[in-house]
């Protein structure tokens, strides 16, 4: 089968791999139709590393993949041949104490597809346990679908972030992440949404997504874009999706008392200084967080109702043997790239 290999920092190329071997018993052969390419992707293109994991070379990248099942193995009957769905990219084992307890993304025995730990999406079959696969409606695209996946992440934010409708939000950073964070804080009922990035393309689609504020941090103070929204306050929740120190630093310092941060974002480097004396004062909680948790069918809900403007979110509509164009357009912020989608 096709893949698009990363084999050197920047550098990707189209390669024939083994086809998977027949479904087990419990799982599904899915050919990928196509695959968004991920802001944890681009930490491995860019930088031989994501979160401290080091890239393996060749690999597999992607992990917001969507498809068609051909083939399923043996006690799948929930299933069948055709079907279109979407593939949660964590392996889980369903027996851990996290498991357990509702808390599958901290896996103790994840492995994750799109990395050092397993071959990513980029490619064209993938063998997966049936329950990694979210049956799609017929009308709904295989690019469409693709949003599925960092749609979860953000409702899950949403969850540890514990809006509530009428509070005031802060996102730092508007690349695909940001923007859909503005847009699912619209929908859990934020009176105000305050977003902020450098980039003029992604101000402008935050605004699109119902952002109040897009503040251009290199001319302008995100603090006092958030203070004159707030009347002096400060926002309830801020969500970092930028994963700079800077940019967490000052998502800390623009939320009111009591404030809760959500930092999404990835840093390139693994120790980064927050003022700790600021939460402190204002008991600010701070949640980091990992993925989504199983929050697949309700992004996949707002997307059948139509939440969320995915012909505006995905600008990129690229074929696997050009794949590398869609890496080059998301790292150099090129062309209006919000969210590429790579289609086989």
């Amino acid at each position: 089968m096709k893949a698009l290999q990363l084999v050197a920092p920047r550098t990707l190329e189209l390669a024939t791999m083994p086809d998977p071997p027949e479904p087990g018993r419990g799982e599904v052969l899915v050919r990928i139709r196509a695959c968004g390419v991920c802001g944890s992707d681009m930490h491995y293109y860019l930088e031989d590393a994501c979160a401290g994991t080091k890239a393996v070379y060749p690999s597999v990248l992607g992990h917001e993949p969507a498809g068609s099942i051909e083939e399923i193995g043996p006690g799948v009957e929930h299933l069948a041949a055709g079907t279109p769905v979407a593939v949660e990219p964590a392996l889980t084992c369903g027996q851990c104490e996290p498991c357990r307890i509702g808390r599958p993304n901290l896996c103790l025995n994840s492995q994750f597809l799109g990395g050092a730990q397993g071959p990513g999406l980029l490619r064209e079959y993938a063998v997966v346990p049936a329950h990694n696969v979210v049956p799609l409606p017929e009308e709904m695209s295989f690019s469409e679908a693709t949003v599925i996946e960092p749609l979860a992440v953000l409702v899950h934010s949403v969850e540890l972030a514990g809006l509530q409708m009428g509070e005031t939000v802060l996102v730092m950073g508007a690349g695909p992440i940001g923007v859909l964070g503005v847009a699912t804080a619209k929908i859990a009922g934020a009176s105000r949404i305050i977003a902020a990035d450098r980039i003029e393309h992604r101000l402008a689609a935050a605004r699109e997504a119902g952002a109040d504020a897009a503040v251009h941090v290199d001319r302008e103070s995100v603090r006092d874009a958030v203070m004159d929204l707030t009347h002096g306050l400060g926002v309830h929740v801020a969500i970092d999706a930028a994963g700079k120190p800077d940019s967490i630093n000052t998502a800390l310092h623009c939320l009111r008392f009591g404030g809760r941060l959500v930092i999404i974002g990835i840093p390139s480097q693994q120790f980064v200084g927050v003022d700790l004396w600021r939460a402190m004062h204002q008991e600010i909680s701070i949640h980091v967080q990992k993925r989504s948790n199983a929050n697949d069918h309700e992004a996949l809900d707002m997307l059948v109702r139509g939440q969320i403007d995915t012909g505006r979110f995905i600008t990129h509509h690229v074929p696997l043997q050009e794949g590398v164009k869609a890496f080059e357009a998301v790292a150099n912020y090129s062309d209006g790239v919000l969210k590429a989608v790579v289609e086989l």
